[in-house]
């Protein structure tokens, strides 16, 4: 095992931790619930093997459901923005994406906050479209989404600068 694998391991069992320990149990106005865990899709290394990645986040998405007493819908969401996570890099990174030198970190503010942004509203809607199954509750869908998912930004990125390696 090499250092990467193990900093993956431990922010794979601290975002578990913290979003069950934590995160669950905050409910601002009743019903916006952050989930910082997608910080692990965000934070994972770009040009390891594809499969291990999904498999990594169904674990990731499973984990919390069994805490969550949800039935698999953080595991779905999950692994869809972990599958569409490479056409989200080339929209919002380019063809830098592409080489093999790069790193998000040379990425600017922007752009991290754009996928960031991109990967929060995709789980997001796939999360509560699934919870509430009813499209003749779109408004409260969209309501959801974009409540929760501008207060699972705002931590997210709190969390992002908190932990970076480059202090700007």
């Amino acid at each position: 095992m090499n250092r990467t694998n193990i900093l993956i391991g431990i922010r794979f069992v601290l975002l578990i931790l913290a979003q069950v320990l934590i995160f669950n149990d905050l409910n601002f106005y009743g019903f916006i619930n952050p989930m910082v865990y997608i910080m692990f899709l965000f934070w994972y290394p770009i040009k390891e093997n594809r499969v291990v990645f999904l498999l990594v986040c169904f674990l990731l998405g499973l984990s919390i459901d069994m805490f969550s007493d949800t039935t698999a819908i953080h595991a779905a969401a999950t692994v869809s923005i972990a599958y569409f996570r490479g056409p989200m890099m080339r929209f919002v990174f380019g063809i830098n994406y592409e080489f093999q030198s790069f790193r998000l970190a040379q990425a600017s503010m922007v752009q991290q906050l754009t996928f960031l942004t991109l990967l929060i509203l995709t789980h997001h809607t796939i999360f509560f479209t699934l919870e509430i199954f009813s499209f003749a509750h779109a408004s409260l869908i969209m309501k959801k989404v974009m409540l929760t998912g501008i207060g699972t930004l705002v931590l997210c990125f709190l969390l992002r600068n908190l932990f970076s390696r480059d202090k700007e």
